[in-house]
């Protein structure tokens, strides 16, 4: 199984690996097959759109228990959705990432939705508060 050039730089040197203490919102997701476990931490800003403000991801980060792959997509992730807003980071799918790292190989696909999976709890979990 061979990994692209992007895909070993994101796992040697995670970008936005650790805690943010008092995160404002917090997923975790896992996957009981391959025992890779992700979990997002969210610090939330407000952005003004007009008349109305709009919620932003101020700062991410990220834990992660698993392979190489799993590791570089936490990364990657956190990367393209640091300052988006929650509209905009929602609208982030598998394939974004994929890209991002240049292609990963077909068995670790699955690691991609981890990622997004536990940023959609994150944000749910905001939106519940």
């Amino acid at each position: 199984m061979l990994y692209t050039e992007q895909v070993i730089k994101h796992f040697k040197k995670p970008h936005n690996q650790g805690v943010i203490k008092n995160a404002d919102a917090i997923g975790q997701k896992g996957n009981l097959a391959c025992g890779d476990v992700m979990k997002i931490y969210l610090k939330i800003g407000k952005k003004k759109n007009g008349h109305e403000s709009e919620n932003f991801i101020k700062n991410i980060k990220f834990e992660t228990l698993g392979c190489a792959a799993a590791i570089a997509v936490s990364s990657a992730l956190t990367d393209r959705i640091k300052g988006m807003t929650f509209k905009e980071a929602l609208a982030v799918n598998k394939d974004d990432i994929v890209n991002d790292l240049g292609g990963l190989p077909a068995p670790k696909i699955h690691c991609s939705m981890l990622g997004l999976e536990a940023l959609h709890e994150a944000i749910e979990n905001y939106d519940k508060k």
